[in-house]
């Protein structure tokens, strides 16, 4: 299986779109510990980057280090074109950080949280209040800005959170597990507030310990796994290096079962169950030929199931099935 796929990202006319963050050999270790060990990554300006890994992996220390929290041992990385280890203060400049705790403070209401934040970025009173008022209204936290905070639900909190992150209009935001504990609701609802972000140009750096999370919202992927990059690459990339998709045929006519048993190469059968499972990548062209190879031969089949490998399972063959994040439980056939 190959290490890791990592295409470049082109603008039209074949040129690299600019990078919003980038490092190079980035290392990190905690006394005996390593928890970084050589990072390389691209991430283009207004795209979703995931950064899958199980706990322990490092996501949160890169995020640290991006953000200039803690510093790295060795290696190099640039943030919105500023040293992380030369230009600190133009890195903080241009980025927003939302961790894995909420930043609100539960004793004041939503509206304060906002204005304290537009005091910590220097923002005159006026323009303060206007960009307050914007925000708590994108967020649908209008009627709530006047309560205390402690009395929002996790999703409300989460979304101050990010308001609160976009007062100083970062153009680069790291959301280090944004979504951890929401309910499935606020975290669709998370999720459209991340693509409205990128629609809007903003880059976001996103951990997750949802997979399905990174397969609905990253543009690519990176599977951190022992300090390294285990493989990184959109979603479909990432998936391809994981071999087992195949075509399943069911069948209530034992004579068709037969037929299509000839017809088709390549076969698994289950004569009990009277099935065939055909290796294929789950693409339209394999399925047509299937499909065209039944009809030449006067075959139907009774049922028809996709089955390609998933976020799942790349995560299983680069980390061990011992260290999947949580996931809500998915079907991973698709029933034709």
């Amino acid at each position: 299986m190959p290490s890791s796929v990592m295409p470049t990202s082109m603008r039209s006319g074949g040129q690299p779109s600019p990078a919003a963050v980038s490092t190079i050999g980035l290392r990190k270790s905690y006394g005996d510990k390593t928890v970084l060990d050589g990072v390389d990554l691209r991430i283009p300006a207004g795209s979703v980057f995931a950064l899958l890994g199980p706990n322990g992996a490092g996501k949160t220390t890169a995020v640290k280090i991006l953000s200039t929290l803690i510093t790295a041992d060795g290696g190099q990385a640039q943030v919105a074109g500023h040293d992380i280890a030369t230009s600190p203060d133009g890195v903080r400049a241009a980025i927003g950080v939302t961790g894995q705790f909420s930043a609100v403070d539960g004793l004041i209401t939503g509206e304060e949280n906002m204005l304290l934040m537009a005091d910590l970025h220097h923002l005159p009173k006026g323009e303060g209040r206007r960009v307050t008022a914007e925000l708590l209204e994108r967020f649908d936290l209008t009627e709530a800005a006047t309560k205390p905070a402690s009395t929002y639900s996790g999703g409300m909190k989460r979304r101050l959170d990010i308001a609160m992150t976009l007062v100083g209009n970062p153009r680069i935001i790291f959301l280090d597990e944004p979504t951890t504990g929401l309910d499935p609701r606020s975290r669709h609802n998370m999720w459209q507030i991340i693509r409205e972000l990128v629609s809007d140009g903003v880059t976001v750096f996103l951990t997750t310990q949802y997979l399905e999370e990174a397969d609905e919202l990253a543009d690519r992927i990176a599977v951190l796994n022992d300090g390294r990059i285990a493989a990184e690459g959109t979603a479909e990339e990432l998936k391809r290096l994981i071999p087992g998709g195949h075509v399943r045929l069911r069948f209530t006519d034992p004579t068709a079962y037969q037929s299509a048993a000839t017809a088709l190469r390549e076969t698994s059968r289950d004569d009990e169950a009277l099935s065939l499972t055909i290796p294929s990548d789950g693409s339209q062209r394999e399925l047509r030929s299937i499909l065209d190879r039944l009809d030449a031969s006067g075959i139907e089949a009774d049922e028809l199931t996709v089955h390609t490998p998933d976020l799942d399972d790349v995560f299983f063959a680069l980390t061990g099935p011992t260290t999947l994040p949580n996931q809500p439980n998915q079907p991973k056939e698709n029933v034709r």
